[in-house]
């Protein structure tokens, strides 16, 4: 069962009390996959003085946004759309598979109390599994591919350079997958899936797929762990 089955139901279903249901008959293959414990970057990018974005993929944007949402020296954490044109930057559209975008999250942090390099620690760490092709979970599809769309070429060049050494030092079963490449553009998703983690903590997806995320990402970087979210509707950072 898919993401947008599991959604489908959420919308269709609750009032006849089907989700308690769904649940309970998930299949264990779909659960979420397992966090990486892994070693830091062994170069970073040059800490600045003003906010950093980076766009990343991984997965269905809930859970991507939910971890960030909770990690500190994030200021804002935007779910949408990378890899295609702006004309099909459209969650109906991008579902098909066939637009060229990846469901992606905008993140913008403050240097002085994150690094890049912590940034992508994380997202390969807890957010997904970098060796997964095309494929996140329960969800398969070029728009569930793991991607790192960068802003600036010391960016690529560190990231570039993180995924050769997690490789060399054979910290995951299978190479790495993930595609890195310059950000040409990010379309905000539509304004029902953002903050989707905290404001459906108890839908059987989430539940079952993104939880464990923020969880482990409270339990394996505890010094970067904020239990009180940055929400899409609480903060608007502009730079």
């Amino acid at each position: 069962m898919t993401r947008r089955s599991f959604s489908r139901l959420s919308t269709y279903a609750a009032a006849i009390g089907l989700l308690a249901i769904t649940a309970i008959k998930i299949a264990p293959s779909l659960a979420a996959e397992d966090a990486a414990i892994i070693p830091p970057p062994a170069a970073d990018v040059q800490s600045a003085n003003s906010i950093q974005t980076v766009v990343l993929a991984g997965g269905c944007f809930w859970g991507v946004q939910g971890v960030f949402q909770h990690t500190a020296g994030v200021v804002n954490a935007v779910s949408g759309y990378s890899g295609g044109s702006k004309t099909t930057a459209d969650y109906q559209m991008v579902s098909t598979g066939t637009t060229g975008h990846a469901e992606s999250v905008e993140v913008k942090f403050d240097p002085k109390k994150i690094s890049y390099g912590k940034i992508l620690q994380i997202f390969f760490s807890v957010v997904h599994d970098p060796t997964q092709l095309n494929r996140q979970g329960p969800d398969s599809g070029t728009q569930y591919r793991s991607a790192i769309f960068t802003t600036s070429d010391e960016q690529k060049k560190v990231a570039d350079a993180y995924i050769a050494q997690l490789n060399a030092a054979k910290v995951y079963r299978k190479p790495i997958v993930t595609k890195v490449g310059p950000l040409e553009g990010f379309f905000a998703a539509e304004a029902y899936h953002q903050d989707y983690l905290t404001l459906h903590p108890n839908q059987p997806y989430i539940a079952y797929n993104d939880i464990p995320k923020v969880e482990n990402l409270k339990k394996i970087f505890a010094e970067n762990y904020i239990e009180k979210p940055t929400l899409v509707s609480s903060i608007k950072v502009t730079n």
